[in-house]
């Protein structure tokens, strides 16, 4: 039984005025009142009056004086205009007759005429304001709507190189202003509108981006959706690949300190609390590394990954009713993984590992004798099954200390959903071909490994 790793897989109007209208109105306003008198008098005639005499007092006479004989919608008086309510009193035409107002003197009869011209010099200065006030809003009102109707923009494609950061998260007005920050678009509000106008504000991805100044806002948008601007360096882990291997590929590729990789502290990449290390849990997969990213960065973005497909899958109740713990499932599907085959050979291996753990015989898996000796190899001699390790699984029954590769989704899905069978031997017979060859006999088992042999040039 042998392995070998898989190839890879691949967002106003109030004017003030003084309350007493009297005091400013000058020759236009009411007559002045008598000291300590309640209510308006008449000053004497003296064409009708002799003199020393008094003239009779038409509120206590009855009498009609020398007022107004008609009052219409708007009251007679110092104190009263139109049916309006002045101090303590409301006066109406209705409630108001010549007997009500009293003996009024000319310049009181004259006194409508006052209210009106207040009135209409109070709505002739309230519109001058209003005309002030519009013209004024007009002229500011433009001034801040220019740069959303008419914003600065560039012409043409720019010139230079800069590299600008793109935020996860980021709306359009905010990478419009990273964008003007760093000289690339004239404006922000530029880059928002032309986003707008072309509907691809849901298409903005995050990320670091080589941009040039002076870029008109469409140019800008333009490279901000080609992926050949995106700076970044895209990193490819096959499954089944240990994590020596892991780490020594992430150095090549990322162009990152191997020796940054294997220190990395393990505490701060995230790992299941079920982890005993790094091994089987660095998650097969295409990871993009963007400039500024650490060793830190990068493994805890597997381990991300790999936690993401165990929620899927439902990895820690699905190893419950296996009766395995998580670490021990993560273990087996390692297994499945490093000993090939195409996928569909996977719940196979599967069901041969719980067949032998079920009767207590030694796996016998030669993959974890590889592992034990960190080497790779389709040929298997009799020392190799005698290596000193807890790995061996030749010469110690049940599972190895732990996962002995990092396996993918569908090895994962297959050590919690073995397929059903008898089998208790397979053989990768043609490991040019992934033809894999399983049986519950041991007689066919000796011939399939002679087969392989054949197929290696050893037999």
């Amino acid at each position: 039984m042998n392995g070998r790793p898989e190839g890879e897989d691949d967002l106003g109007d109030v004017i003030p005025f003084s309350t007493d209208d009297s005091e400013q109105d000058g020759p236009e306003g009411p007559a002045e009142r008598e000291p300590n008198d309640e209510r308006p008098r008449s000053e004497p005639d003296a064409a009708a009056e002799p003199d020393g005499a008094t003239a009779p007092d038409a509120a206590a006479t009855g009498a009609p004086g020398s007022g107004p004989e008609t009052v219409g919608p708007e009251t007679v008086g110092p104190e009263t205009v139109g049916p309006e309510k002045v101090g303590a009193e409301t006066v109406g035409a209705a409630k108001v007759g010549p007997e009500e107002v009293g003996a009024v003197g000319e310049a009181e009869a004259a006194g409508p005429v006052a209210p009106r011209r207040r009135a209409m010099r109070k709505a002739g200065m309230v519109s001058a304001g209003l005309i002030v006030a519009l013209v004024a809003l007009g002229a500011g009102g433009i001034a801040v709507l220019k740069p959303y109707l008419s914003p600065d923009d560039f012409d043409g494609p720019g010139s230079g190189a800069v590299t600008v950061r793109i935020a996860p998260g980021s709306s359009a007005q905010a990478i419009g202003s990273v964008l003007a920050e760093a000289g690339v678009v004239a404006s922000a509000q530029s880059f928002v509108r032309v986003t707008e106008e072309r509907a691809v504000t849901n298409r903005l991805r995050p990320g670091h981006y080589r941009l040039r100044k002076g870029m008109a806002a469409k140019e800008a948008l333009d490279l901000l959706l080609a992926p050949s601007s995106r700076v970044v360096r895209r990193v490819t882990v096959p499954e089944g690949l240990r994590t020596s291997e892991v780490l020594a590929r992430v150095a090549k590729l990322a162009g990152l300190p191997l020796k940054e990789l294997q220190g990395v502290d393990k505490a701060l990449v995230g790992l299941p609390s079920y982890a005993e290390g790094l091994e089987g849990f660095l998650f097969p997969a295409t990871y993009e590394i963007e400039p500024g990213d650490t060793a830190v960065d990068v493994l805890a973005a597997m381990v991300e990954r790999f936690e993401l497909a165990a929620r899927q899958i439902g990895l820690e109740r699905e190893a419950a009713r296996k009766h395995l713990t998580p670490l021990e499932a993560v273990t087996v599907a390692s297994m499945i993984q490093a000993e090939g085959g195409v996928d569909a050979d996977y719940p196979k291996i599967s069901r041969v590992i719980y067949n032998r753990l079920q009767k207590g015989t030694p796996l016998e898996i030669d993959s974890t004798v590889l592992y034990a000796q960190n080497r790779r190899s389709l040929k298997i001699t009799e020392r190799d099954t005698k290596v000193d390790s807890p790995y061996n699984t030749y010469q110690h029954r049940g599972l190895p200390p732990g996962p002995i590769a990092n396996p993918g989704e569908k090895a994962l899905m297959a050590a919690l959903n073995p397929a059903q069978g008898d089998w208790h031997w397979f053989v990768t017979t043609d490991p040019a071909h992934r033809i894999t060859k399983f049986t519950d006999k041991e007689s066919e088992f000796v011939r399939y490994r002679e087969e392989l042999n054949k197929n290696l040039g050893t037999g």
